[in-house]
């Protein structure tokens, strides 16, 4: 795997402690748009639990089954009963043990960070027929249109829960040159859109002109066939049982294939980063000359 984008981890344990070192190298790499990728540290799953390794656990609507930890609930699937309750209990494991790996490798984000979704993908990625605009497989940085962030950086936890297959991704260049390429074509938002939008409860909260340019840089990137076929671009094969953080804002990124996934998403406020600067917050206002939050 190439080393200019991943950041090796030589861990096997969620809670850590770690060394000051590994700490300053791993915040520095994740806010360097590098990938820490840690092989050897995987999500077990017991006996009972390895029946949940089908997309027969999705209900008819959902390609994804989440569990939201501030409320306790769990949406996207078919099971009722102890099959729910079991599944939910894994997803709240995998959200305790996410946030314990992360707050224990980055320590100065202790206190900042805020819970988002957690994630069980059992779906294949490859084959799926979607709009160009909800492909995964096309080369994308994370923005959600009805969930502004507002300027708060998305930061990710991944493990490959596959027993036998690799999750394979595709990484594109860095983020100051996918601005650069995609702002000129974007327009400003038509006065009053966004409180229009929060008004009719199409957002939940207020989309900001940074949520703005980050949703139109998402969907020109998506819809751009040439960009895809012809931007930098380097595959990674991640292994059964390897776990995985990054700044999903930031990191083009594209999923081409693989089947059962964990992911626990949290929100970062770009001052609680070592470096703001690196920020997409930081960068759009730079090449916009603007303030967008």
């Amino acid at each position: 795997m190439p080393l200019e984008i991943l950041q090796p981890l030589d861990v096997t344990t969620w809670e850590g402690p770690f060394t000051d070192s590994l700490t300053a190298t791993a915040s520095a790499a994740l806010e360097s748009e590098k990938i820490l990728f840690a092989p050897h540290l995987s999500f077990a799953l017991s006996a009972s639990e390895h029946r949940f390794l089908s997309p027969d656990c999705l209900d008819a609507k959902s390609k994804n089954v989440s569990y939201r930890p501030a409320t306790g609930e769990l949406h996207g699937t078919r099971y009722q009963d102890n099959d729910r309750e079991e599944l939910l209990a894994l997803l709240r494991r995998y959200y305790q043990k996410s946030r314990a790996w992360l707050t224990a490798l980055c320590p100065a984000y202790l206190g900042h960070l805020i819970d988002g979704f957690t994630s069980f993908r059992p779906a294949e990625i490859a084959g799926r027929v979607t709009s160009w605009r909800k492909d995964d497989t096309r080369l994308h940085v994370d923005a959600f249109p009805s969930r502004p962030v507002q300027g708060f950086r998305i930061l990710r936890v991944f493990t490959n829960l596959n027993p036998s297959a690799p999750r394979v991704w595709r990484v594109g260049e860095n983020f100051e040159n996918v601005a650069s390429k995609f702002l000129p074509s974007i327009k400003p938002p038509v006065p009053g859109s966004s409180w229009l939008l929060h008004r009719m409860r199409l957002v939940k909260g207020r989309r900001t002109l940074y949520d703005h340019y980050m949703l139109g840089l998402h969907d020109r990137m998506k819809a751009d066939e040439q960009y895809q076929a012809r931007v930098s671009q380097t595959e990674l094969s991640i292994p059964p049982g390897a776990s995985w953080i990054c700044f999903t804002d930031c990191i083009s990124h594209a999923a081409m294939s693989g089947q059962f996934a964990c992911e626990q998403t949290f929100y970062l406020p770009v001052d609680a980063m070592r470096e703001p600067a690196r920020s997409p917050l930081r960068i759009l206002e730079r090449l916009t000359g603007r303030t967008l939050v």
